[in-house]
């Protein structure tokens, strides 16, 4: 994923600072334990696509 991309996507909902995470094709965000996917190096920032993290997963 290209990094200006990263330093101006936001979480559409709280509007806070995402995570890449290269593995698991995921942008994270930290206050709404939301992993929103990235395919074929597109970000899909709808909320109806986000996977809600569980609480005793880690998120770094």
């Amino acid at each position: 994923m290209d990094g200006k991309l990263l330093d101006i996507l936001v979480c559409p909902l709280c509007k806070g600072k995402l995570i890449y995470r290269k593995t698991e094709g995921e942008l994270i965000c930290k206050a709404c334990r939301l992993a929103f996917p990235v395919r074929d190096g597109i970000p899909v920032m709808l909320e109806s696509e986000a996977r809600a993290i569980p609480a005793d997963e880690d998120i770094q």
